[in-house]
């Protein structure tokens, strides 16, 4: 599938689509296994999933025992079809290229079955998601971390 790229816009057959999502995936059991190592295998594997299935993961931020996405992808899939594309690629290059991990999280799966999806709207605050995602991991930028807070203050 070849799509277009034109004013930010992807254009492919009869269809144009400005559709941005913030993906928070999960460690199995939060494990800390996101070592640099780690990253580095993650960062090389979400490059080619763009030129494979027209997934363009812009941003990653990665703490110990989670990451953030910054994605777009064709209207053709779900984004449960692409997070799970997403979580079987990344798990099986990670478990081959950094064997240890399989190990620390005894032989099994590598994400939770469970995450968090959300559109974006690339007209409003998109750059609000990407600074998030931008600052994960760091100890100043805690306050940030209560974007989603689910208690009444």
């Amino acid at each position: 599938m070849k799509v277009k790229v034109k004013d930010n816009l992807w254009k492919w057959h009869h269809n144009i689509s400005e559709c941005y999502y913030h993906i928070q995936l999960t460690i199995k059991y939060r494990r800390k296994i996101l070592t640099k190592e780690v990253e580095q295998t993650i960062l090389e594997t979400a490059q080619g999933l763009n030129e494979r299935y027209n997934i363009e993961i812009s941003h990653l931020g990665f703490d110990k025992d989670y990451i953030h996405l910054m994605t777009r992808f064709l209207p053709v899939y779900s984004g449960g079809q692409v997070i799970k594309i997403i979580k079987s690629i990344t798990a099986r290059e990670v478990f081959k290229q950094n064997t240890s991990v399989k190990k620390t999280l005894w032989g099994g799966e590598m994400w939770t079955d469970g995450y968090y999806i959300s559109t974006i709207s690339a007209r409003g605050n998109q750059q609000t998601v990407i600074n998030y995602i931008k600052k994960q991991g760091r100890k100043e930028d805690v306050k940030q971390l209560r974007m989603f807070n689910l208690t009444q203050d």
